[in-house]
């Protein structure tokens, strides 16, 4: 967004942002293991192609050093703020401006905000009786403690999606023990991830043609798969993923391990590793319940105690938030939480109504494929109106309720006819009323083809 800014002649911005560094979720997910799940290849910005990725699924401290070299590229840096929190964000309808309120209890003014939050930034804590009297050392996933040494300890983690099926392999290898609680059984798909040899990377460097021949072909993987309407194509993800658990000797751990949900209900993971890890004798899987913890246990429903030296909390984010995450205040003084009661919910994602110049980026319903491909998307909308902002000369541009309400009730109902998001299956998709708000249920290029047509007649507007 900061770059195409500039690209536009618009030089008057800032970049508050509450971390130490650019990356976002690269900046804060640091815990071993941590990687791409999109094919390298397609996950840098079409302007800033990089050729010479490692491996086809990059690591984590890869992709950050990528992002970093791009605000630097791109001279970015002056106008980012780190360690600026915003606490909440105040429209008054009076001056048409907003005001923005940061932890540190400074306060700015804008005439047009856009959120970059995205999905996965508020972390969820569980709410497991006890939790806050262990003695040991504990700590979410997603804010990794590298000062703490797990070699020789007793560790207990505590879900087993995403974060869990990447870094459970690596500590595995360390700690003494491991107990790692399922709640439900995930799809884990092997992956073609072996780093690229020196020869081929010299190829992609000398021949751009080259690896952007490879980004197209993936694009077109990814695209097709979107929509999980291939009845062929998804029964061949099943049956990679049934494969993959024969590796795991047991046949009771086996059963566990295997979902009892179709394959794209929750959120697919790729790993080469994970199976593998439980033929070591220094993991167990645990199915059962967690009841309470002690101060130095983990207590099962089944009245078993496990003693632990250190907690782990790969329990992920509460990714259907969004902006709601911070406290936001609209026209006539509507909370955005109130707005959103029913789920989060914008005009393509980008908009919401009653909340005038305000952007957002990896908002309501824009999950899917590659999203950096849906982000740039979105920033390229974005702009539109911004421009249209300056160039009309307008104290204030806002979605109508009404378009908003018909674009969701479309999304919804194409939506609902994704068969795999209908099952039950404990996942993120979902807010607390029911609506899946997270998803984007078309492909990648339809929403392009969306974000770059801008229907005026949808927006109201106030001249200055």
């Amino acid at each position: 967004m900061a770059i195409r800014l500039r690209q536009a002649g618009f030089d008057d911005f800032v970049l508050l942002e509450k971390g130490q560094g650019v990356g976002g979720t690269w900046c804060h997910n640091r815990y071993p293991g941590c990687a791409c799940d999109i094919p390298s290849h397609l996950y840098s910005f079409s302007f800033e192609i990089k050729r010479d990725w490692s491996r086809p699924y990059a690591p984590q401290p890869e992709i950050l050093e990528y992002m970093q070299g791009v605000a630097s590229k791109y001279d970015l840096l002056p106008h980012c703020r780190f360690g600026s929190e915003v606490r909440s964000a105040r429209w008054d309808d009076a001056s048409a401006r907003w005001t923005l309120e940061l932890q540190t209890g400074e306060t700015l003014e804008a005439d047009v905000i856009v959120s970059a939050l995205g999905m996965f930034n508020d972390l969820v804590w569980p709410e497991i009786e006890g939790l806050d009297s262990f003695a040991g050392t504990s700590f979410h996933s997603a804010r990794w403690d590298w000062d703490h040494d797990l070699p020789g300890d007793r560790v207990a983690v505590i879900g087993s999606a995403a974060s869990a099926v990447q870094f459970v392999p690596e500590i595995v290898a360390q700690a003494g023990q491991v107990h790692l609680f399922q709640r439900t059984a995930n799809w884990v798909l092997p992956k073609e991830d072996d780093p690229y040899p020196e020869g081929e990377l010299e190829r992609f460097r000398s021949d751009p043609e080259a690896s952007l021949k490879l980004r197209d072909t993936i694009y077109r993987r990814v695209d097709g798969g979107m929509t999980f309407g291939d009845a062929e194509m998804l029964a061949e993800m099943e049956a990679a993923g049934l494969k993959a658990i024969e590796i795991v000797e047991d046949p009771a751990v086996r059963e566990k391990l295997r979902p009892d949900h179709p394959y794209g209900c929750k959120r697919p993971l790729y790993s080469n590793q994970y199976y593998p890890a439980f033929n070591r004798p220094n993991l167990e899987l645990v199915t059962e319940e967690i009841e309470r913890i002690t101060s130095d246990a983990v207590v099962t429903v089944d009245g078993r105690s496990r003693r632990v030296d250190t907690l782990i909390l790969a329990t992920g984010f509460a990714a259907n938030r969004y902006l709601s995450a911070i406290d936001v205040t609209g026209r006539g003084g509507q909370h955005i939480e109130e707005a959103w009661k029913d789920g989060a919910r914008g005009y393509l994602g980008v908009t919401t109504a009653g909340f005038p110049n305000l952007f957002m980026l990896y908002g309501p319903n824009t999950n899917n494929g590659s999203i950096l491909t849906m982000i740039e998307a979105q920033v390229e909308h974005a702009l539109l109106q911004i421009q249209r902002i300056s160039e009309e000369r307008l104290a204030w541009l806002d979605v109508r309720p009404e378009p908003m309400e018909t674009y969701n009730d479309e999304i919804q109902q194409a939506i609902e006819r994704v068969e795999v998001w209908q099952a039950s299956c404990n996942g993120y998709y979902r807010s607390p009323g029911g609506r899946v708000v997270t998803q984007w249920p078309y492909s990648m290029t339809e929403f392009r083809e969306r974000a770059t047509r801008i229907d005026r007649d949808a927006f109201e507007v106030s001249p200055l």
